[in-house]
Order: structure tokens, then sequence, then C-alpha cells
């Protein structure tokens, strides 16, 4: 698939995927012919997803691997415009699929009273020994595009990865029951009408990290492997 038609198609629908890739190297010259590569959780351009039994982090259950919805980095001060799997190995199991809402969807099955809540300004962590980002869940552009902050576990825990099975008063949460509801309604939002997508071995995937929210379906092959990129179109936040 040629670049223009794969830029043509992440911006017409959120996210493309180019298959039939030769290497990594070969997917992060094509992620950088799209915008800069940034820094992410470890300081690093690059990161390897694989099964880690019972100790992933991110918005995540650590029985199955499973990562609820969110945006990525949302308190970042670089929070990432894009991100992109390179999939070395997917699943074999049938699970593993990477799964995408984007917030036009998302938008058309809220009521007006959960979309005012995702108005509301939010403290956002950011990295170790950095300020975090206050900011609205959802704002829009020039365009007036819709434009998303989120985590589920930040509105039902406080924080992007509690501990598994851990309880959080309500009067410790950033928006309380009502944060908590709208974390819960979001998610069944999100089950109903996500494209899950099983992104084939030598394949990148990459999507807008503002414009769609994402999780990860259970699985339980050890052998699933995938290099993360971050990137930014150049844009202010």
């Amino acid at each position: 698939m040629e670049i223009q038609s794969s830029c043509r198609e992440l911006h017409d629908q959120g996210y493309v995927i180019i298959p039939n890739l030769g290497s990594v190297e070969e997917a992060s010259e094509i992620v950088q012919s799209f915008g800069d590569l940034i820094p992410q959780y470890s300081g690093k351009v690059t990161h390897e997803i694989t099964y880690r039994p019972g100790n992933e982090s991110r918005s995540y259950s650590q029985s199955t691997n499973t990562i609820l919805a969110h945006t990525e980095a949302p308190g970042w001060p670089s929070s990432p415009a894009f991100i992109a799997l390179y999939c070395h190995r997917q699943a074999r199991c049938g699970g593993g699929h990477t799964d995408l809402l984007s917030a036009d969807e998302l938008l058309l099955h809220l009521d007006p009273t959960d979309t005012r809540l995702m108005k509301s300004v939010l403290d956002f962590p950011g990295p170790p020994d950095l300020p975090g980002l206050k900011a609205p869940m959802l704002e829009y552009d020039d365009q007036g595009r819709p434009r998303l902050r989120f985590s589920c576990n930040l509105l039902t825990h406080g924080e992007f990865d509690p501990d598994l099975g851990a309880a959080t008063e309500e009067r410790a949460l950033p928006l309380g029951a009502e944060g908590r509801r709208l974390a819960q309604r979001v998610s069944e939002i999100f089950e109903k009408h996500r494209t899950s997508v099983l992104i084939p071995d030598n394949a990148l995937l990459i999507w807008d990290n503002r414009r769609l929210l994402h999780a990860r379906s259970e699985y339980e092959d050890k052998g699933r492997h995938f290099t993360r990129f971050w990137f930014t179109d150049g844009s202010a936040e």
C-alpha cells in the first residue's frame, strides 16, 4: 500500500493497516514518514509488547492481559498524536485483538448528561517526576472535530495502573460516583460498537490516539509479540 493512500485512509477512518512488511526496521521507516517518533514510558522510542502473566501495566486485567478502553498517555506533555503497532507474531488463541472506537461513535451513544460530564477538566497524571496535565476528557479542535483524553481506570480507581482487585473510595476518585458510572457507560458502548482488529503477522496498525479509544481483548498465547511506536504530527496539543 502506498504511503499516500495509507495517509488518506488514516485521515478518513482514524486507523490504517499496512500489511506485508519485511521487518520492524521497515515498519519504523514507514512510521517516520508519517511523523516524528517520541519517547514512551521507558524513555525509549520503541516498546516491546509481549505476554507478561500477572504483571503488565496500563489499564488492564492482570490475569488475562486485557487492556480497558483509554487513550495513551493522556497526561503526558508529549501525548502521542498517533500510535503504531508492528506485529512480529499475532496470538494464535483467538484473542489479542486491538479494539478501536472513534470519538464520533462514542458521542452518538452518550446521553447529554454524560457528554457534559466528558467535558469535565481532570488532573491527568504525567510521567514520573513531572507534573501531569489539567485538561477536559472531551474537547473540539478548530474544525469542530471531537478529541479525547480518557482512562477508565482513572475514573474508577484514581490512577492509570491500579493493583488487581484494588478498591478506591468514591471521594478519592476524580469525579466520584458520577465518574465511575461514566466509565461503566463508556465501557458498555465500547464493547458493543468497537472495531476489533487482529493485526496480521508482519503488518503495521496505525491509529489516531486523540480520535480513537483503544483496548485489547483477552489472550493467553505467550508467543504474541509487537513493537509499539508513538509519534506526533507536529501540531500543537
